[in-house]
């Protein structure tokens, strides 16, 4: 991404960041309005203290069963043997200082017409607005073969935690020459980059650690995001050690087989001594209780405020939304969450949303030094976010390494930035 590019998005996030968070008008109803989050990663917990800036007299509630978030972001560097997985967790310390009631269960029905949230607990929560950001669920048995059970022994790693473990684990006990295979989904599922990064960060462990070693990705795509980046740097940083079979070469894997490892597609089988197969995704669990999600397992959403589009007065935020042109990243969740607390506060305050535009910046890392982005700003158009042309963009492919040095560098102080916002 060139330095006029970067600038004019920081400037634009600034200004959309500061526009969806301006204090709404002091009400004069005696009792606080309701709202209740459900989910706590960087989408629902952004909003939660979002809602806490923009409208301080709104009694916010976040249902979130976990004391720990586990970030996904940076999460391939810890199975790369890069970082420690504590580097990734967050206490809800300050989210609960900010104002927020922390409700540590689990959300288990949702009554839209009465505006309940029914908790493991037994409790009734009432609301007048409720924000779901589920994440997602893994799509048990959508990829013949891969049920639960089959995880262990063929680690998703795509939620944070210990399968991000148990997979730095098998590399690690893999012998020097053993074959590493990953499967990326077809679209759309979290982090469109994330199989790619992953590949190239096990990659470097393999090139410094076990060099006669061989990872292939089997990909259901024959496109994907950066793909021009990525494969440019395999071709410099990981010739004969990295290859990418696309969907039109055979690499959309049709079954697996945990017991033996072994994956396959219609043009043959793979045995791998380490696999990593990131299955087909949804929203999560309670979009579907709360009737939000639609036949495709993701949830539609109105892209000016993330009203769902079938269940009144719930919005959702993050990857659980289907936002059109918005991939699903922590950045976008972000965003997302910012929109929807400035979108919800107008809305109890009632008066009309303004048309929001939203951004998204996503980083990769091909290597620990070596970084590579792509960013895009979206706005409501025809009933769903669209890219605003020109107003994006990838890092430049002929970009020397010290570039390259200097976005892992960016990618680094974003991860710091984000969670600082979000946890800190």
């Amino acid at each position: 991404m060139s330095p006029g590019r970067r600038a004019f998005l920081r400037s634009a996030l600034g200004a959309t960041a500061s526009a969806a968070l301006l204090p709404v008008t002091a009400r004069a109803q005696a009792a606080p309005p309701k709202v209740i989050v459900v989910g706590g990663g960087f989408a629902g917990a952004s909003c939660a203290r979002a809602l806490r800036v923009v409208d301080p007299h709104i009694a916010v509630t976040l249902v979130e069963p976990s004391t720990t978030f586990t970030a996904c972001p940076f999460s391939n560097g810890v199975i790369a043997g890069l970082r420690e997985l504590s580097a990734q967790q967050f206490t809800y310390d300050h989210v609960a200082a900010a104002g927020i009631t922390l409700a540590r269960t689990t959300a288990t029905a949702v009554d839209a017409p009465a505006r309940t949230v029914t908790l493991a607990d037994g409790a009734r929560l009432p609301y007048d607005r409720l924000v779901l950001a589920p994440g997602i669920d893994i799509r048990w048995g959508a990829l013949a073969g891969y049920d639960e059970a089959a995880a262990t022994p063929m680690p998703h790693a795509w939620k944070a935690g210990e399968q991000t473990l148990l997979l730095r684990r098998q590399l690690e006990a893999m012998a020097d020459g053993g074959l590493v295979v990953i499967s990326a989904p077809a679209n759309p599922f979290r982090c469109p980059p994330g199989p790619y990064e992953r590949a190239s960060l096990i990659a470097h462990y393999l090139k410094t650690r076990k060099p006669r070693s061989k990872l292939i990705v089997l990909d259901a795509k024959d496109t994907f995001s950066k793909q021009k980046l990525f494969q440019q740097a395999w071709t410099e940083l990981y010739p004969n050690l990295l290859e990418w079979v696309p969907l039109s070469k055979g690499g959309a894997v049709t079954s697996v087989e945990p017991a033996t490892r072994t994956l396959v597609t219609d043009f043959g089988r793979h045995k791998a001594a380490v696999a990593s197969v990131i299955p087909p995704q949804k929203a999560g669990h309670i979009a579907e209780v709360a009737g939000v999600a639609d036949r495709t397992g993701w949830c539609p959403i109105d892209p000016a405020t993330f009203e769902s589009k079938l269940q009144p007065s719930i919005h959702v935020i993050g990857d659980a939304a289907i936002a059109g042109a918005m991939p699903k990243s922590a950045f976008a969740a972000n965003s997302q969450a910012k929109t929807c607390a400035a979108a919800v506060a107008q809305l109890l305050a009632g008066t009309p949303p303004p048309v929001p535009k939203l951004i998204n910046t996503c980083y990769s890392l091909v290597a620990p030094d070596y970084g590579i982005s792509v960013a895009g700003v979206y706005r409501p158009t025809n009933g769903q976010l669209a890219d605003i042309p020109g107003a994006g963009g990838v890092s430049p492919s002929e970009a020397p390494r010290s570039a390259r040095a200097q976005e892992a560098t960016y990618a680094e102080a974003w991860f710091r930035t984000i969670t600082a916002e979000v946890f800190g």
